[in-house]
């Protein structure tokens, strides 16, 4: 039997799953919209690589990362859990050994990460403006009536770039629009913006940050290259997007399950077909102090296995 690792990275836009081998090679990856639905998503996913990858294949290690890796850990019989910097850290160094600066872009956070001589020494993260995510150009698109898809081929077209106000999305939107009714094109409006996505990346998420080369630019968003140049140029150096920069969180997670795999042995990944297994979710406020903790409870067919939320430990309750 061939083995094989599988990474889950579940965030609050996008689902990712991949499969490395022995080498880290990707032997398959999904990149899916979770569409409010990690669950149902994960479960879709999982059956579809199960289709698609040889039946020799044998999954001895399942890592989780993302927004909602404590509940997808949970569904998949994850062997390791870990936070997203850890995971995009640990496969940005697998792609680039001497990485020292990764920037990632998502549809509903950013984050950037300092890396020197393979360690994490510092990052930050922006999870309240969206300014400077994916769905901020997602929204603008929407308002210009272009494909996102179409962004960075319209931005490279620019020949004057025009400046927008990047720091608030809401005052982006009420800007570009002023941009439209006094003439300008399309195309500079479209590489302004990325210009003024990543003004307010850098000032926000990278302030006070020691950006050194080689840089990565990892997550979905890396796919415009119209903030790629915007990048370079605000940058003064080149940034470089990987192969499979949608899916580097979930490689991350299979990278960090194949390190277990090696100290631990025995998966406990319960294989491709959870569409069969009946999993729910029930949350509750704990009344015992001030604190009011909201309680997560996971139920799999029907048999209470994990709670966790709360901040005492009172109610805290992990499947072995």
């Amino acid at each position: 039997m061939k083995k094989a690792y599988l990474g889950v990275d579940v965030g609050s836009v996008s689902t990712n799953l991949v499969l490395l081998d022995d080498n880290g090679t990707v032997l398959t990856g999904k990149y899916l919209r979770t569409s409010g639905k990690p669950i149902a998503t994960v479960q879709q996913g999982l059956y579809s690589i199960g289709q698609e990858m040889d039946k020799e294949l044998e999954i001895v290690g399942a890592g989780a990362t993302g927004s909602a890796r404590y509940l997808i850990g949970m569904i998949i019989g994850a062997d390791i859990i870990k936070n997203e910097i850890t995971a995009h850290a640990v496969a940005g160094s697998n792609v680039a050994r001497g990485v020292k600066t990764i920037i990632e872009i998502g549809g509903q956070d950013s984050k950037i990460i300092i890396m020197r001589n393979g360690v994490v020494t510092d990052f930050a993260m922006n999870t309240v403006c969206a300014a400077g995510t994916g769905s901020f150009l997602d929204q603008q698109a929407s308002r210009l009536c272009i494909p996102i898809e179409d962004f960075g081929e319209y931005a490279l077209k620019a020949k004057n770039p025009v400046r927008i106000a990047g720091r608030c999305a809401v005052f982006a939107e009420s800007d570009m629009i002023h941009k439209q009714q006094l003439g300008y094109n399309s195309e500079d409006i479209i590489a302004g913006l990325c210009e003024a996505l990543v003004r307010n990346y850098m000032n926000n998420v990278g302030k006070g940050k020691e950006i050194l080369a080689p840089v990565l630019f990892q997550g979905g968003v890396a796919a415009n290259q119209g903030l790629v140049t915007a990048f370079n140029k605000l940058l003064g150096m080149e940034v470089t997007v990987p192969p499979n920069y949608d899916v580097m969180g979930a490689i991350g997670a299979a990278l960090l399950a194949k390190a277990w795999s090696a100290k631990r042995g025995q998966t406990k990944f319960k294989g491709f077909n959870i569409q069969e297994i009946s999993f729910k979710t029930t949350s509750f406020e704990c009344k015992g102090c001030s604190n009011a903790c909201e309680v997560v409870q996971f139920f799999e067919n029907g048999e209470l296995l994990a709670r966790w939320g709360d901040r005492c430990g009172k109610w805290e309750m992990q499947a072995v």
